[in-house]
């Protein structure tokens, strides 16, 4: 989303953000397609503490409703982890009308697929690697993790992929009632098979990782039920879960907490930052 409505714009946010705290490679190419939204920045932390260890990679999804967004916008959250010292890759991907679902989803799987073959020569630990997404792109983390065709697809081993990690996501959002978001998804068939709530049967316990979901319960844009009803079928089959609502926190308050202004409190960053390590290996 273009606008942090607690902090400014993100073009004001980014600019306020120091670099000390990472080595940024921009513009790869993550397929050989040539398109210019299939392409993906790497952030490296600069510590040396660890230099001599693989780090953990996080691959995160911005949101924008499938419709929009860029992977410029979000330094500030890579440069949040990388000071916590994790490898940080933001790819862009394709979005409606470009697209229509799932070929996002194949987008995100080819991210996925690129970390998992070249995090190496960033420093990053190639299975050990979160999937973290926010609003819409929490839907792509949650459905590449949950829905294993896709990855699969992709040949990323499974076992790469060590925990999801769900910022105010719609994971159970049927009926469809944007005009937009019915055209994004109504060539399918079965709508059910766009949700990730979906896919919380018993033939996927054994292969899921640990789950954070964070949700603001003040979230008038994609409402808490969305982790809520997650959480609880993810449970119901022995995945191990963890949820937080967070008391007044909006849509965008959530992600406005990775800006350098907004973190201080914790409850955000230092949350993400624990389930990574508790669940990293």
């Amino acid at each position: 989303m273009a606008i942090l409505t607690a902090c400014g714009p993100v073009s004001i946010v980014n600019a306020l953000t120091p670099s000390f705290s990472y080595k940024k490679t921009s513009n790869i190419a993550y397929t050989a397609t040539g398109n210019v939204r299939q392409r993906l920045d790497v952030y490296q932390p600069t510590d040396t503490a660890v230099a001599s260890k693989a780090r953990p990679v996080v691959v995160f999804f911005y949101g924008g409703a499938w419709q929009e967004g860029s992977r410029g916008d979000y330094l500030f959250v890579a440069e949040a982890l990388t000071q916590r010292g994790y490898v940080v890759v933001v790819p862009d991907y394709r979005v409606y009308p470009e697209v229509k679902y799932p070929e996002f989803l194949y987008d995100g799987a080819a991210a996925v697929a690129w970390a998992a073959n070249n995090a190496d020569q960033y420093g990053g630990d190639r299975s050990r690697i979160f999937l973290m997404g926010h609003s819409s792109g929490a839907h792509i983390a949650a459905m590449l993790t949950l829905d294993s065709a896709f990855l699969e697809a992709k040949k990323v081993p499974l076992t790469a992929v060590k925990g999801l990690i769900g910022l105010a996501g719609p994971y159970d959002f049927l009926p469809l009632t944007e005009p937009n978001v019915i055209a994004l998804f109504g060539g399918e068939a079965n709508l059910a098979l766009t949700q990730p709530i979906h896919y919380a049967s018993a033939s996927i316990a054994k292969t899921t990782p640990p789950v954070l979901l964070l949700h603001g319960d003040d979230d008038k844009r994609v409402y808490p039920k969305n982790s809520i009803n997650l959480a609880r079928e993810l449970r119901a089959i022995g995945v191990k879960v963890e949820l937080d609502l967070l008391p007044g926190m909006s849509h965008t308050d959530i992600i406005a907490k990775f800006t350098r202004l907004l973190r201080g409190d914790g409850k955000v960053v230092d949350r993400v930052d624990r389930f990574i390590r508790e669940n990293a290996g």
